[in-house]
């Protein structure tokens, strides 16, 4: 066995939030290996922070990564971030580790397969179609008859690519747009998906598994601007644990996981709740992508990333203490998310703007997304939205404030 002694946990393509995972795993005393999905790294995210681990295998043949990875023994493989979801699934299963049902492993990363899945279990979802060709994309919108309909990617992320469209001109012009372009991840999207217009509520829903029974982490009702054919985040409010429609949505979230075969580590699911009751928009098995530890444990007595840990090395420690138990909210809490009409070159940034947001009651932490040299565009998505501003309360002033500082924060040329 190749190590220290310690527990080895594998992360595959622990890209963004994914380096929430390396530390909580350490608190247990256990070390992780890094495993890369692409032959060069993906620069479209946070890139892993690859000192905090023993090994980086780079996998071309997983065949022969999950013989590497079996000399450090691990005692689990999990995601760290989206691309990695399907390959996690694949080495477990070769190394005969727990995992989520491999015959499913599709249904997590491709839309389209994720709603057919639901539907199979009899659960409720999306209408939809999916082709390579615009005009048959356009004709099953227009037989469905009930506009907006909604286009995007198979296995996209961020919203990016996502168009709520009112007639077959913005459905022609949204399937053009997607074929051809690639991911965030790299991956050339060479089909389209269009489904059925969601109406209602939208809510995050983030929760652990393990062995298939869960611990609701934490409910969020999230608010949205209509930006021409996008609809922008504009913030998300978490809701407390023991009121409506906190229930409904935990039952309905069990029933599309467990349809999904997610039955263990993390998953973030958007739910809406229509007229007929909730819908999945989607759902990731990863780490939220706005999942902050310390603000977390502040506003509801825990974070994904330490359940995380704590369901893949302590099971019998996650089953006794966590399985079957929802958060507590225990103070106001709301992620903003900032969009801007601006777009150049940073310049800079005013550090005097971000320590006078940082001093607003509120404010708990500021995730800046850009630096000096990047390059700014009109937010459409959440790719393109230029901060995250975590808040520990609802407050009409420095909501106000907020919006007015920032526009102000980058300087652009």
């Amino acid at each position: 066995m190749t190590g220290t002694g310690r527990p080895i946990v594998a992360l595959v393509d622990a890209y963004h939030t994914g380096n929430l995972l390396p530390p909580a795993f350490a608190r247990l005393g256990v070390d992780v290996v890094h495993v890369q999905s692409t032959q060069t790294p993906l620069t479209t995210m946070t890139p892993p922070d690859l000192t905090g681990y023993l090994a980086n295998l780079v996998c071309g043949d997983p065949v022969v990564t999950a013989a590497e990875l079996a000399a450090y023994g691990p005692i689990a493989v999990l995601a760290g971030q989206e691309p990695g979801v399907r390959l996690a699934d694949d080495l477990a299963a070769r190394l005969g580790l727990a995992r989520n049902d491999t015959a499913l492993s599709a249904a997590r990363r491709d839309k389209f397969e994720m709603a057919e899945a639901l539907r199979r279990a009899g659960v409720r979802c999306a209408g939809q179609f999916k082709s390579d060709d615009p005009e048959a994309v356009v004709a099953w919108a227009e037989r469905s008859g009930d506009y907006p309909v909604v286009v995007k990617p198979l296995a996209g992320s961020g919203s990016v690519g996502v168009e709520i469209c009112a007639d077959a001109e913005q459905v022609r012009k949204a399937a053009g747009a997607v074929l051809g372009s690639a991911t965030m991840y790299g991956e050339t999207n060479r089909e389209v998906l269009v489904q059925t217009y969601l109406a209602g509520p939208e809510y995050a829903v983030d929760i652990v598994s393990c062995q298939g029974r869960r611990y609701l982490g934490g409910v969020w009702v999230t608010h949205k601007e209509r930006v021409g054919t996008h609809l922008v985040y504009d913030r998300k409010v978490l809701l407390r644990g023991d009121r409506s429609p906190v229930p409904e949505l935990a039952s309905y979230a069990d029933d599309a996981l467990a349809a999904l075969g997610i039955h263990f580590g993390p998953a973030h699911a958007e739910v809406i709740i229509t007229p007929q009751g909730p819908t999945l928009v989607e759902v990731g098995a990863r780490l939220s992508g706005s999942e902050h530890p310390g603000f977390h444990d502040l506003c509801t007595g825990g974070n994904q990333a330490e359940l995380t840990a704590l369901a893949y090395c302590r099971p019998q420690e996650f089953l006794d203490d966590q399985a079957g138990r929802t958060y507590t909210r225990l103070r106001e809490a709301a992620v903003h998310y900032c969009a801007t009409e601006d777009g150049g070159l940073v310049r800079s940034i005013d550090q005097a703007v971000v320590d006078e947001i940082r001093a607003l009651d509120t404010v708990h932490d500021v995730h800046l997304k850009y630096r000096a040299g990047d390059r700014i565009r009109p937010t459409v998505d959440l790719t393109t939205s230029t901060m995250k501003v975590f808040l520990t309360g609802e407050n009409d002033a420095d909501r106000r404030r907020l919006l007015h500082l920032q526009d102000q924060v980058y300087r652009l040329g």
